[in-house]
């Protein structure tokens, strides 16, 4: 299962052509793509017009839905946090430690355009999706 980050969601409903919304677009035909309460926030806030915000709502509620908080999100989050900080790693968005977090304890991979999860990838077995 694939976890897709509000980084491609923004750029794919923005009509930004990046190999993660070619991916994306590709993937949502057929692999199985999981929508997180916070990346739905992040993607839905963004949308100016009502009409823009009820279209990308519908499109995204036919995704399964998963909640990514709660307690053992959060304290492995922190855990995490602090274990890149201890190797001189500062991830500048904590919402980003706590999807990372989430797709490791779920066993997901995510899809994303940020490079604050590249150190994740390489220090906390964070599983990303790659051309």
């Amino acid at each position: 299962m694939i976890l897709v980050d509000s980084s491609v969601w923004i750029d794919y409903f923005n009509g930004n052509r990046t190999w993660q919304t070619d991916l994306l677009h590709e993937l949502l035909s057929h692999a199985p793509i999981i929508m997180g309460d916070l990346i739905l926030t992040e993607v839905l806030q963004g949308f100016r017009s009502d009409r823009d915000f009820d279209a990308a709502k519908s499109h995204l509620d036919a995704l399964p839905f998963m909640q990514i908080g709660g307690y053992e999100v959060a304290l492995r989050s922190a855990q995490n946090y602090r274990s890149l900080r201890k190797k001189g790693v500062t991830v500048r968005k904590t919402i980003d430690v706590i999807i990372a977090t989430f797709c490791i304890i779920e066993g997901l991979t995510l899809l994303h355009d940020d490079r604050d999860f590249d150190p994740m990838v390489a220090n906390l077995s964070l599983k990303e999706l790659r051309p």
